[in-house]
């Protein structure tokens, strides 16, 4: 009898080993936050094909599938793959070859800077980014006296940190043509006692930057490259590119087809001509790492600098209260044509007045509920009266929380106490449709997603001040910020039945993390660590 029992057994086994379904990559043993419609929390993943066949309990996986490579987690925690949703994936990786300025103390130290990068690249434009008036001990913005002695020859141009402002020396503003005197839409010239200072603000940084010779292919290939290994390291697997001309989205389809660039791009084409032309012309471009179906238009500049466009003048500024980029008249056909035509708009507005411009210009064509999804990129300061807008007309708030953490020093300068109540009320901005997408804005902002995880939700800087957070009825649940740099940046972006979850049937897009950010005491936050990053269930990054 035991003779036959065994001979029963042996086949059973064979048949129930050769039930295994096949994966090509099961993770397990770590706590999964899948973030879907109820937040729930799994114990294993099983990918095949790049995508999520199934999650659940660790045990139940193991034994349901036959897998070509098993991870087990060590107890370590899974998110969906970060996604920023405003952000200038280009523009950084191109800065990461230009003077960093970021941190600068003074224009001194700039200028230091400057000539130790002048030394190490001799020849050409001196370019740099990074600077904040604001941080140091003299706020007033500098003049280009120095830069016109040091570089007699060469031109330089060194952006804010926000990019809408910018100082440029003598031999570039020749370049330009630029004079005492000279005036245009959206920006301005600087002149002090009779004489160009060399600040240029908003539009006017255009005069000079269009006269910088193009990179490269070869110079576009490696800062996207460059821009690609920091998204990985930091759990980033789609970003935002906001403003970008539609050549390089070519560039970048031609790239991500080779498989040499592998970051999943959500562009959003620039407010140009030839950019309506090429697009209306083709059609919107969708693939699993590329989607083209929205314009990036600017309505004001920025706070730091005084662009912004506010309904009352700058607290510490009487008789200014900035300016529009372009016209009403502008902002409206844009919005005429990209309804018509089925685009979405995602317009940058920074000031109270930016803001109520855009959100009425939008009201008028989108005429109450929609699904269309458009945007305000940032969302900054809003006036009480105006909130209503965005949930009315089912406008999307994009905001980026480290602005607040970064302006908190001096946004009640520039605001007052009152209006400075209206300004990243991100929680207020919630309320609005129930769904918020987060970014950071980098360059202008550091790339970390764990900052704006931290500055979401605790509203702090990294020293702990102010004590008891910055206008905490504003800050966001850690649940929230994490559906912020996840789902809802995915839905922003109309792909939320793709990615932004680990559910089955999504992109095996995710990343492992050192420590649980859902319990994480705050002080530890910014010491998370990215232990692995994937993209379509494929390792593109590796803590070392």
């Amino acid at each position: 009898m035991t003779k036959f029992t065994g001979l029963i057994i042996l086949p059973i086994f064979f048949i129930s080993c050769s039930q295994k379904q096949k994966a090509d990559l099961l993770i397990h043993n770590a706590t999964v936050y899948t973030v879907d419609s109820s937040f729930s929390i799994k114990e294993a993943i099983a990918i095949k094909d790049g995508k999520i066949i199934e999650t659940g309990k660790s045990a139940d996986l193991l034994n349901k599938y036959d897998a070509t490579e098993s991870l087990d987690a060590a107890g370590k925690f899974i998110y969906p793959g970060f996604i920023d949703a405003h952000a200038h994936f280009l523009a950084y990786g191109l800065g990461l070859q230009t003077a960093d300025l970021v941190g600068t103390n003074s224009w001194d130290d700039i200028l230091q800077k400057l000539k130790t990068f002048a030394t190490e690249n001799k020849e050409g434009w001196l370019i740099g980014r990074g600077w904040d008036q604001n941080d140091w001990a003299e706020k007033d913005f500098p003049s280009n006296d120095k830069l016109n002695e040091l570089f007699p020859d060469r031109p330089v141009l060194l952006s804010r940190i926000d990019g809408h402002a910018a100082i440029a020396n003598k031999t570039a503003l020749d370049i330009a043509g630029i004079k005492e005197g000279d005036k245009l839409t959206g920006g301005d010239i600087e002149v002090k006692n009779g004489k160009l200072t060399g600040i240029l603000i908003d539009n006017a940084i255009d005069l000079v930057s269009s006269k910088i010779p193009s990179p490269s292919a070869a110079h576009t290939k490696e800062a996207l490259l460059d821009a690609q290994r920091n998204c990985f390291a930091m759990g980033l697997t789609t970003i935002d590119d906001c403003g970008i001309d539609y050549n390089t989205v070519l560039f970048i389809d031609s790239l991500q087809k080779k498989g040499e660039l592998k970051m999943r791009i959500y562009a959003m084409l620039s407010d140009s001509k030839s950019n309506y032309d090429a697009v209306f012309q083709k059609g919107k471009i969708k693939t699993d790492r590329l989607n083209v179906r929205a314009f990036k238009v600017y309505a004001d500049g920025a706070l730091g600098s005084r662009g912004a466009c506010l309904l009352q003048p700058y607290s510490d500024k009487p008789g200014w209260a900035g300016f529009l980029l372009s016209t009403q008249q502008h902002f409206d056909s844009v919005a005429n044509i990209l309804s018509q035509k089925g685009f979405q708009m995602c317009t940058h507005a920074i000031g109270d007045s930016g803001n109520r411009t855009m959100l009425r210009i939008y009201a008028k064509y989108l005429k109450g509920k929609n699904d269309l999804r458009w945007r305000i990129e940032h969302a900054q300061v809003i006036n009480q009266s105006d909130f209503a807008l965005f949930g009315e007309n089912n406008i999307v708030p994009s905001v980026q929380p480290t602005h607040a953490t970064s302006d908190m020093y001096w946004a009640s300068d520039r605001l007052g106490t009152e209006r400075v109540k209206g300004a990243y009320a991100y929680k207020q901005l919630l309320q609005q449709n129930g769904w918020i997408p987060l970014g950071t804005d980098f360059p202008v902002e550091d790339i970390s997603p764990f900052k704006t995880f931290y500055a979401a939700v605790i509203r702090k800087d990294t020293k702990g001040w102010p004590d008891n957070g910055y206008q905490m009825e504003n800050a966001l649940s850690r649940e929230e910020a994490i559906r912020g740099m996840t789902i809802w940046a995915a839905k922003s972006n109309f792909e939320e039945t793709e990615k932004g979850s680990i559910e089955k049937g999504k992109l095996a897009d995710f990343i492992i993390v050192d420590e649980d950010l859902m319990k994480l005491p705050a002080e530890k936050i910014l010491s998370a660590k990215v232990i692995k990053t994937y993209l379509n269930g494929e390792n593109v990054f590796n803590h070392q």
